[in-house]
């Protein structure tokens, strides 16, 4: 023992330290403050459980909760959807699709753009008297007249999830393809030999040795999705309009916090944030977990 060298520990110490600062601690008081009213100046009163108590009966919150649901499943099902129809087109053997580098380059290049600058594009094209996606569906006859994109609940919520397609398909799309390039050409080429057409090719092999792969991507969409704030509040006045429906989790915990200074409650509302994206990645997890599981006790 006397022969060890306890320098290095000098060395490790100023990420430790740095860690314990800025995220270990904020998590405790957040912790702390969720048991207290806090306005964000002066000292907290300790309250007990009653932030517990009114964030589970808060009808404002769970209505939060609903939007964010429907703006995150809509999106998911059309982002899985594009990403494994891509993928299935790719890996097909009869096709033979050159320059798959260049598509995963075009098809990932929405999620590099910062989403300040997604909100003003869209905040154009979206504008009801001039933008050009009424104008183009004028002209093709598809509507009658110009939809008010952003002042509807139901067009809003279904823009907001279109808008969010478009920036992560791409990035599902190379997850899939790399979960797609793991799978070995024989069983395709075997698949082809043996006259499966390419829905049978891609029922029976691709998706089931993918399974592993959509887990992962099912549940870090949803850990996502659940926290969406950032497209809500630049696209809208911040405060979830048009009538509530893009009041996500997040932006109704931010406006608590930042604008109405109920610093307690907003602690609260990320707790019960935090516990809801838990519980739903763990029902996730064990659902997808015992089919993967199932598959492989099936292919051995």
């Amino acid at each position: 023992m006397k022969n060890i060298n306890y320098k290095g520990y000098y060395f490790v110490a100023p990420f430790f330290l740095v860690f314990l600062l800025f995220n270990i601690y904020p998590v405790l008081l957040t912790f702390y403050y969720t048991f207290t009213k806090y306005e964000g100046y002066g000292s907290p009163e300790f309250i007990g459980l009653e932030n517990y108590i009114r964030v589970f009966s808060d009808t404002a919150f769970f209505e939060a909760f609903l939007n964010t649901l429907k703006i995150w499943g809509l999106n998911f099902f059309l982002q899985m959807g594009i990403a494994l129809l891509l993928a299935a087109l790719f890996s097909d053997l009869r096709f033979r699709i050159k320059g798959l580098g260049f598509f995963r380059a075009v098809f990932y290049l929405p999620n590099l753009i910062t989403i300040s600058s997604v909100a003003i594009l869209f905040n154009v094209m979206l504008d009801w008297k001039y933008g050009s996606i009424n104008q183009i569906l004028l002209k093709l006859g598809l509507i009658a007249e110009p939809i008010n994109w952003l002042n509807d609940p139901v067009a809003s919520q279904v823009s907001v999830s279109l808008i969010l397609t478009w920036m992560w398909f791409g990035h599902t799309f190379i997850v899939l393809m790399a979960g797609v390039s793991g799978i070995s050409k024989e069983y395709y080429e075997a698949a082809l030999i043996d006259g499966a057409n390419r829905w049978q090719t891609f029922v029976s092999i691709t998706l089931p040795l993918l399974k592993p792969i959509l887990l992962y991507v099912l549940i870090t969409s949803l850990i996502g999705g659940l926290q969406l704030f950032d497209l809500p509040m630049l696209l809208t006045d911040g405060l979830g309009a048009p009538e509530g429906s893009l009041n996500t989790m997040v932006l109704y915990l931010y406006n608590q916090a930042f604008r109405y200074n109920n610093y307690g409650y907003a602690s609260t509302v990320a707790y019960a944030l935090f516990l809801i994206t838990v519980i739903f990645s763990a029902i996730t997890f064990k659902s997808m977990y015992r089919d993967v599981k199932a598959t492989k006790n099936g292919g051995k």
